[in-house]
């Protein structure tokens, strides 16, 4: 039997549960989330550190209080979600199958929300070599071992690269009483929030060591140490910096990948640049009715900017829904070499909507501008901008007077 909704939502997380809210206060009543997990609320039930909702609520929550506000909303106007039921297929007519308990479910809707967040990079990923013993963690499954779990993975810790994750898990095991010999970045600069560096490591006199990658891992069942060396502006080894440093845990917080095996089943042509769906104004994939949203779309350095994103792709997906279609979207968006990637990829120029980017690498007092034919439409001076922090410019449709594709450049 096939279940009929009207938005299918595959993600119970802070943006699958931000798009089904909106969708509620919209006027559309049959909906579902469904979420793979016990709980719904994604990452935020282990993020018990304070710092979100400064943007979403004007507050500052725990990851915990964070997720409750939209969990309680969810029960509040009984908008229908399912637990502990795992995605195992989408297809491009927007059909999906899950597995859970009660055996396998087709539901059937006229569009879909992808917001199935994203994962962590693995050692495999970043090919360190060594043996491999125990005592090897991504910083999230640290973090989740810690804070739901209550069992602690080590005493004497070494993080390798400088990602939000692995500096707030910094913090989080000098208060357990563990020692963090320091923070390896192979990058000249750091891959976090500048607040989590000072509030993470500096507070805390943890040492941050840029340029250095660990080339070395020792140990048979139980990690030993670590042999860490230094690198070139290429990221290539520089001979005889080898340093030995014991350890017997050894976190690694090297990015952050969107989960797009379900967007693939379904057709959705991916950005290579984000590792996330290609989308229009409307957070529309090249599937027409299939949506994305969140970190599966890309990686977000502040959770309140993943309700917010999943709040507008709620109110064009009503407009889809009402209208059956939406503005075809011709315009691309192109970047030049300062610019890692913008978000949406392609516009329609009828429409007003919100440019995110982020820069390559980091600039000193310099100047975002898009350009249409030439002509400049939007610009914006920043005093510091950053790889680890999201840039968002306000685009509205009075500025697209131009006709031809846009161009986002720093200067």
């Amino acid at each position: 039997m096939i279940i009929n909704k009207d938005v299918i939502i595959i993600g119970g997380g802070p943006a699958g549960l931000a798009v089904a809210c909106k969708l509620k206060e919209y006027g559309i009543h049959n909906s579902i989330i469904i979420e793979r997990e016990e709980n719904l609320g994604g990452i935020l039930k282990q993020c018990i550190h304070d710092g979100f909702g400064l943007e979403r609520f004007k507050e500052t929550l725990s990851g915990p209080e964070y997720a409750q506000r939209f969990i309680d909303e969810i029960i509040n106007k009984d908008i229908e979600y399912i637990t502990n039921s795992t995605v195992i297929d989408v297809t491009s007519d927007k059909r999906v199958i899950v597995a859970s308990k009660e055996g396998l479910k087709i539901y059937k809707g006229k569009a879909i929300v992808l917001a199935m967040g994203c994962r962590e990079r693995s050692r495999g990923a970043i090919s360190i070599p060594g043996s491999r013993p125990s005592g090897i963690y991504n910083a999230g499954v640290a973090q989740r071992y810690i804070n739901l779990q209550n069992t602690m993975v080590g005493r004497k810790i070494i993080i390798l690269g400088s990602g939000d994750i692995g500096l707030i898990m910094a913090r989080r095991f000098t208060l357990e009483g563990a020692k963090v010999e320091g923070v390896f970045e192979i990058q000249s600069y750091a891959n976090g929030l500048s607040r989590n560096i000072e509030q993470c490591l500096n507070d805390f006199n943890i040492p941050l060591y840029l340029n250095y990658t660990i080339t070395n891992i020792h140990g048979k069942s139980r990690l030993k140490g670590v042999t860490v060396s230094k690198v070139d502006e290429n990221m290539r080894i520089i001979p005889n910096t080898d340093e030995y440093y014991e350890c017997d845990t050894l976190v690694l917080s090297v990015g952050l990948i969107p989960e797009n095996e379900l967007s693939l089943k379904a057709g959705v042509n991916l950005d290579n640049r984000t590792k996330g769906a290609i989308i229009d104004e409307s957070y529309q994939t090249n599937i027409e009715g299939i949506f994305a949203c969140g970190n599966v779309l890309h990686v977000h350095d502040l959770v309140d900017f993943v309700s917010l994103e999943g709040e507008r792709l709620a109110y064009n997906l009503t407009k889809y829904l009402e209208d059956n279609k939406l503005e075809k979207c011709n315009i691309n968006i192109n970047t030049n070499e300062n610019i890692a990637y913008t978000i949406p990829q392609k516009i329609s120029g009828k429409e007003s909507f919100i440019l995110s980017m982020r820069v390559k690498k980091p600039y000193d007092n310099c100047t975002i501008e898009i350009l249409q034919n030439e002509n400049i439409i939007k610009s914006k001076q920043i005093k510091k901008a950053l790889p680890a922090k999201m840039i968002q410019l306000s685009v509205n449709k009075e500025d697209l007077k131009y006709k031809g594709d846009l161009k986002v450049i720093l200067k």
